[in-house]
Order: structure tokens, then sequence, then C-alpha cells
């Protein structure tokens, strides 16, 4: 029996030792039901069904088994096993439909669609290690970045700012070849599809819903490294998104090859969660863009980043540990305008 056998059985027994008389399942423990079964499906379903696209199966395998962690199962009750001492394994992409369920519960929402001419203002708490002294310092990261990127945005990073010029078209730039991204201005947001296999077609253009009928069964191996970095830029860098759009990038982050699970991550408030990074199975030890996304572990609420920051080279070369977390935001009309 294969280890994807063995994890396909229970999700089977579970189905056939429900009672056909049985009530009904909740739209929760209905969500779980699916979303175990297609975890342990996922080593069954073929990655890419075009010729010659196919990676090693058993370096997938391989990745497979290491992107789950074992976490308890919540039940309606509240409880946290749906039988005591037991654990069940999740995968990546299970997290991420967990995170995707809690988003679309507790959305952040804005009264109205922020204008062009207006500013996103975040305020990021940053907890840095330094990873050869143990020395560690907390920032306060206050931005202010200009809604359609045509206004100097004031921009801070480990608690140093400066003001950031708008880009400018040069002699010779193609207006499809300049672009932007993470967008800010809800107009090119809007335009982002909310279903998770469309944004991912969408991404590969840069240009909102693809119109030229494709699947994501036909990406390329090597375009896998580009979405993760698309939607992992759009997730960390845009704190307001139209309705849907954050809980559809999370599910389709986990739709990428490569994106696995690490268990006993801690957060910038020392919680403890799981944690969703990114291995390039197309070039072993490249990641994505940033390290870790933690979540809670049991409710999947996204709790914050961690990232490695370098300063200097050679025997100067200095290695941090930055966990960090989206403290608040709001729309202001300046720059530099509190809240």
């Amino acid at each position: 029996m294969t280890d994807t056998d063995r994890e396909l059985d229970p999700a089977l027994r579970e189905l056939s030792d429900w009672a056909g008389d049985a009530p009904p399942l909740s739209p929760a423990a209905r969500h779980r039901a699916r979303t175990r079964l297609l975890s342990a499906m996922e080593g069954r379903r073929p990655l890419w069904r075009r010729p010659g696209l196919r990676i090693a199966v058993s370096g997938l395998a391989t990745a497979a088994v290491a992107a789950t962690v074992l976490v308890a199962v919540r039940t309606d009750d509240g409880s946290t096993t749906a039988h005591p001492g037991t654990v069940r394994p999740v995968t990546a992409r299970t997290v991420l439909a967990g995170a995707a369920a809690y988003e679309r519960k507790h959305p952040r929402t804005v009264p109205s669609p922020p204008r062009d001419d207006q500013f996103i203002y975040t305020k990021e708490i940053i907890k840095e290690t330094n990873r050869a002294t143990g020395e560690t310092k907390s920032y306060v990261d206050e931005t202010w970045r200009s809604v359609d990127n045509t206004r100097p945005s004031w921009v801070m990073e480990i608690g140093k700012g400066w003001w950031s010029k708008p880009y400018k078209k040069r002699p010779g730039d193609h207006v499809e070849s300049v672009s932007v991204w993470p967008p800010q201005d809800w107009s090119r947001l809007e335009k982002l599809p909310t279903d998770p296999e469309r944004l991912i077609l969408s991404l590969l253009h840069k240009s909102g819903p693809n119109d030229r009928n494709d699947s994501i069964d036909e990406v390329r191996d090597d375009e896998w490294w580009d979405v993760e970095f698309s939607l992992a830029g759009l997730l960390k860098l845009v704190p307001v998104m139209p309705d849907g759009l954050r809980a559809a990038a999370y599910e389709a982050l986990g739709m990428v090859p490569g994106v696995k699970a690490v268990p006993n991550q801690k957060d910038a408030k020392g919680r403890t969660g799981v944690a969703i990074t990114y291995d390039d199975p197309n070039r072993p030890g490249r990641g994505g863009f940033g390290t870790y996304m933690i979540f809670d572990p049991k409710t999947y609420e996204f709790l914050g980043f961690r990232d490695i920051r370098t300063s200097g080279d050679g025997v100067r070369k200095k290695i941090y540990t930055q966990l960090s977390y989206l403290d608040s935001w709001a729309i202001t009309d300046r720059a530099k305008q509190r809240p």
C-alpha cells in the first residue's frame, strides 16, 4: 500500500461510516470533510496533463509528505478533536483553504473603495533578531502608498523612511512592459478574478481576467514560481481588497506545486502556528516572495510573516530573522495623514 493509499483510506472510511439516515452535515463539517478528502486525493491526481511538462513524480511525492503536518481537528461544538488523543494530517492546501474560509467569515471591508487620489496607510510591527548575537530590536513601520502610484509614497522599512517617487515612463518603454505589482488601485484589483483557478491564469499575464480559455493544467512548470511570487506579494502588500479576492488568493496559493506547511512556528507575539512556505520544485532551494506565512493551527486565522534579512557581505555579513504583523491600516487623503 502506498503512502497516498494510507492517507486516502481513512478519509473514505469516514464516509462509509456515515449512516444514510443521519441528519445532513453542517456546512462547516461538510467543508472539512471535502477538504480532507481532496487533500488525501492530491497524490492520485496528475498535476500536469500536457506531455513534456511533468517533473519527477517521486520528488513531488516526497514534497507532499513534507508538506503534511499534524494538527488537531476542530469539531462543530468547538472541541479540538473528534476523538480524544487523535490528530489528523493537514496539507498546505488544507491550511490555505481554512484561511480562505476564515477570511470569508472575517473580511477586511471598507465603507467605500479607495479613490485613485488617496493613499493606503499601513502600520506594521517588526521584531528582528540578529542570528549571530541573538540581539532583538523592534520597529514600527508606517507607510502611505499612493493608490494609483501617480503620487509620491512614504515608505518605511525597519524604522527608516523615504519618499518613493511614482514610476515615469521612459523613452522606448512599451505600455505592456511596464507594470507595478501588486496593484493598489481598486479598478485593477476589481479586474482580478475571485475564482482561484482563473486568478492563477490572470496572474501569469498581469492583465486581469485571462481570455485565452486556458486551464491551470497547461501552466508550465517554470511558470509556477512567478505565480507564487505574485500571489504572495498580493497577500503581503495589499491590506484591503475587493470582496472575495483575498480568499481566492489563499486558495490559489494552495494549488501551487512546492507550497508546503511547516508546524510549530512562532509569530511576532510568541504564538505558535503552522506556517506556509515555498520551495520551487523546478529549482530546489529557490523560494518565493518572503519566507513564511504563519496561521493559527486551529482557526487558520492569519497571524503574520517570518522573513530573512541580510546586510553587508563577506565577514561583515549579518543575517536577521524578521517576525512581523499588520497592526492597522486605513485610507487617507494625503501621505503622512494620521487615520
